[in-house]
């Protein structure tokens, strides 16, 4: 199953108005787990920088002109998350300027069935407290020192932890693990016996491989290792 967790950062709230996207970070999970590959993008806004978004997020306009503008990169940033379910706090927020920006560029909008919003999933899990990423990594122990403003790839990479916690932390990441081996027919009980695509290099040398085997030798045919092990030590 792959998601895209995805983030971004604005010059301010108003998509509809003069607001525009400034960032775009996406991480990709396969089964919940980051396969290394991520999506990040600077754009452009074409309009000066508010001091209260610059703040937050550390972007000037100096810093930001110069670089790509949405539309420019919108077919790139499409391929990436395709058809993929997207991760996002407080989804309605970034879906509405995205799907203003791909307005403007002349694509589709996104659609909200395909989004999983992790700030809905916080408040029915802990409702009354506190939900912002900052406060559910705090809860979830998901170690955010390097957050010293917003930034989108490490508020997804954050995201991503939180994500996995809220979900169900390691047990469903294990659950779906053995589900997805044991999709084949042959159940969960045989879930984990697969077998391994490359069988492990020999960890004896020739030499220890030899020594093991006169060893062996000296206990005589009646020795319990000739019932409980019938290969070539060197094939372990």
């Amino acid at each position: 199953m792959r998601e895209i967790v995805l983030d971004t950062e604005t010059t301010g709230f108003d998509a509809q108005g003069n607001d525009r996207i400034v960032e775009i970070g996406c991480i990709e999970l396969l089964n919940h787990i980051p396969s290394g590959k991520e999506w990040h993008a600077h754009i452009d806004p074409k309009r000066d920088m508010p001091q209260s978004a610059f703040e937050i997020h550390g972007l000037s306009s100096e810093f930001l002109t110069g670089k790509a503008e949405f539309a420019a990169i919108a077919e790139d940033f499409l391929a990436f998350i395709a058809q993929s379910r997207l991760i996002i706090h407080n989804a309605s927020f970034d879906v509405g300027f995205l799907n203003a920006e791909l307005e403007r560029a002349g694509g589709a909008p996104i659609q909200m069935d395909r989004v999983t919003d992790t700030l809905a999933l916080a408040r029915r899990k802990h409702p009354g407290a506190s939900n912002s990423l900052d406060a559910l990594c705090r809860r979830y122990g998901v170690d955010a020192s390097e957050r010293s403003v917003h930034g989108a790839l490490i508020d997804c990479k954050l995201l991503a932890s939180v994500y996995i916690e809220l979900i169900g932390g390691h047990q469903a990441r294990l659950e779906l693990a053995a589900g997805a081996r044991g999709a084949s027919g042959e159940g969960m009980a045989n879930a984990g016996a697969s077998k391994r695509p490359e069988p492990l290099p020999p960890r004896l040398t020739a030499k220890e491989a030899e020594a093991h085997r006169a060893f062996v030798a000296t206990l005589g045919p009646d020795a319990l290792w000739h019932r409980s092990a019938r290969e070539d030590p060197a094939d372990a």
